[in-house]
């Protein structure tokens, strides 16, 4: 099935895939590289799955130029299993963390991490429907922290950092959730990124942990043994059985990327993708973006025309033209389109023609 024949989903996840990974997911589906069987039905401790999970995590280092003193682990729970493992591995000696808060899922790990320790916000932009990235003095950071964390793009309100908190010797963490793989990132700037798989990755069943290893090894003795990062890192991800078809998605999404020219080529895609949305929506007289500008996100673009039946009416008509999922969250309301990597850009030109076309018959 090409892509023509399929709507154009700009879910924020789980969301849209690349249709040459899920062609080839098809052609392996009941003989998955020459096993005979699906990858689904493979033994987790088969040389043939092996060589998938190896092959996933050389793919991924090779893309985002992971150091070799960081492990990778491919996890379960999700995102939100990390705002609880997250405490409970790197509350350490102050069992203290600095959090700016960005969105929900900021506002939810900190709200996870005070069962374990002391929470500190240096800053939050709630008070403005977080449109903003705020911008703490770094003087009032906590020098004894035992991690800072930000959330690097929020998707429910369209933002992004375009910049990082210099923390010295403070473990900078991140939920990179809906950015991750979308642009080049400096790994050895963070001490831990997580990100659940299913925004630029694969389905959902799969989280992501890039830790350094000197943050690995200090869970606390209450810490359950499924929850301690080393015991996924001793045991390569598979202490007990993994999410075995999840990872090989995502093993052949990156092996798309390198294809496409790895990282650096994809963020100019992006940049010109969200580039043309946001010029869209500030040239029309109709849509508005309520984040500032220099906190825009490439992958979650959010807009509103102030009507919120007008709003229903978009995003019910954009349905019927083929163009699915582009409610905002339900917090929140409005529109959002997300654009993640996997969107092509013929996909964000006919949202674009859509919106003039909706702008003109209903001003």
């Amino acid at each position: 099935m090409s892509f023509n024949e399929r709507v154009i989903n700009f879910s924020a996840g789980p969301s849209i895939l690349p249709v040459e990974v899920m062609e080839q997911a098809a052609r392996d589906m009941l003989n998955c590289n020459g096993s005979g069987m699906s990858v689904m039905e493979m033994s987790h401790r088969s040389k043939d799955y092996q060589n998938i999970i190896d092959t996933a995590e050389q793919d991924l280092r090779d893309l985002m130029n992971i150091p070799d003193n960081y492990k990778v682990l491919f996890l379960q729970g999700g995102e939100s299993m990390q705002f609880a493992q997250i405490p409970l591995n790197l509350f350490r000696n102050s069992k203290k963390a600095d959090f700016i808060v960005t969105g929900t899922w900021a506002k939810k790990a900190a709200s996870e991490a005070k069962k374990f320790g002391t929470v500190n916000i240096l800053a939050s932009s709630e008070a403005d429907i977080f449109t903003y990235i705020p911008k703490p003095d770094p003087a009032t950071y906590s020098k004894d922290a035992d991690y800072f964390y930000i959330t690097l793009n929020n998707t429910i309100y369209g933002t992004h950092y375009n910049w990082l908190p210099e923390t010295g010797d403070v473990p900078l963490v991140t939920d990179m959730s809906s950015c991750i793989l979308s642009e080049e990132v400096d790994v050895t700037k963070f001490g831990l990124i997580t990100a659940g798989a299913q925004k630029n990755i694969g389905p959902a069943g799969v989280t992501l942990a890039i830790i350094r290893e000197d943050l690995i090894g200090h869970a606390g003795p209450n810490c359950p043994t499924m929850l301690d990062y080393k015991t996924q890192a001793d045991n390569g991800s598979m202490y007990n059985t993994p999410p075995t078809f999840g990872i090989y998605i995502a093993g052949l999404t990156f092996k798309w990327l390198k294809n496409l020219g790895g990282l650096k080529a994809m963020e100019e895609i992006n940049k010109r993708k969200a580039a043309k949305l946001y010029d869209a929506i500030d040239e029309s007289k109709m849509f508005r973006c309520p984040v500032v500008k220099e906190d825009r996100s490439l992958m979650n673009v959010v807009f509103v025309t102030g009507d919120e039946t007008l709003d229903k009416k978009f995003v019910a008509d954009a349905k019927a033209e083929g163009l699915v999922n582009l409610g905002g969250h339900r917090s929140v309301g409005g529109m959002r389109a997300s654009i993640y990597n996997a969107m092509p850009e013929s996909g964000v030109d006919k949202l674009i023609d859509f919106m003039h076309r909706f702008e003109k018959e209903n001003a």
